[in-house]
């Protein structure tokens, strides 16, 4: 394996409300290899993007740790149209909020031959949405909020 195709998708009830991510790993053959999630607590839609992000890189780093010998490649799909521009540098972050993310992110490719950061429409992120809101839904269950 030399790439990996990686889904993500932040989302926060309340803006900022309560929070979580949702990471979608495939290998090149677009077979699913991993779903990850993460409640955040509360933050912003952006931050949650960010974070959703972070959690893939880390789980990709840990995918190509057992494979010293490959070439480490990936292509990161996001329906945040900010955040890609973001990290392909069209756009500058104004939201000081948002540096340390990036600063997350950009230390996390690193570890990676290349990295791809690729703006796709939110139906194209069906799956990755759905992770991040039955994370959310269960923690509401979990806090007997409804």
């Amino acid at each position: 394996m030399s790439k990996l195709i990686i889904y993500t998708d932040g989302g926060s009830r309340g803006n900022p409300g309560p929070s979580a991510c949702g990471v979608v790993i495939n290998n090149e053959k677009g077979e699913i290899i991993l779903e990850a999630s993460k409640f955040l607590g509360d933050a912003t839609n952006n931050q949650a993007e960010y974070e959703a992000l972070i959690l893939a890189l880390q789980k990709a780093k840990g995918i190509f740790k057992s494979r010293i010998k490959s070439n480490k490649n990936i292509e990161c799909y996001l329906d945040s149209e900010l955040i890609v521009k973001h990290l392909n540098h069209e756009y500058k972050i104004k939201d000081s909020g948002l540096q340390p993310f990036f600063i997350k992110v950009w230390n996390l490719t690193l570890d990676f031959d290349s990295v791809k950061f690729i703006h796709i429409p939110r139906e194209k992120n069906k799956l990755a949405d759905k992770i991040v809101n039955r994370e959310l839904d269960g923690q509401r269950k979990d806090r007997g909020l409804f």
